[in-house]
């Protein structure tokens, strides 16, 4: 799993478990098929769209920057070597 998409998954599931918010209920508020949600959890996939992640994100009713602003994504490596 690269880091990025590590980072994205660990974010929305420190969210979630802030708000006693299960991988369905994610699905629920956001539109979005509980396979959608599910997928993005699985190590097998590596990518996410930031599209998804918006979706994800008006679910939980915040925004992009709110998501985003965290040391998690700050503290990230350089993908280009």
């Amino acid at each position: 799993m690269s880091n990025v998409k590590n980072a994205v998954v660990q974010r929305f599931k420190e969210i979630c478990s802030e708000r006693n918010i299960k991988p369905n209920e994610l699905a629920n508020l956001s539109g979005v098929t509980p396979s959608t949600v599910y997928s993005l959890f699985s190590e097998d996939r590596n990518n996410v769209s930031i599209t998804t992640i918006k979706i994800l994100c008006d679910g939980l009713g915040i925004t992009l920057g709110q998501f985003f602003s965290t040391d998690k994504f700050d503290d990230l490596e350089q993908e280009i070597k």
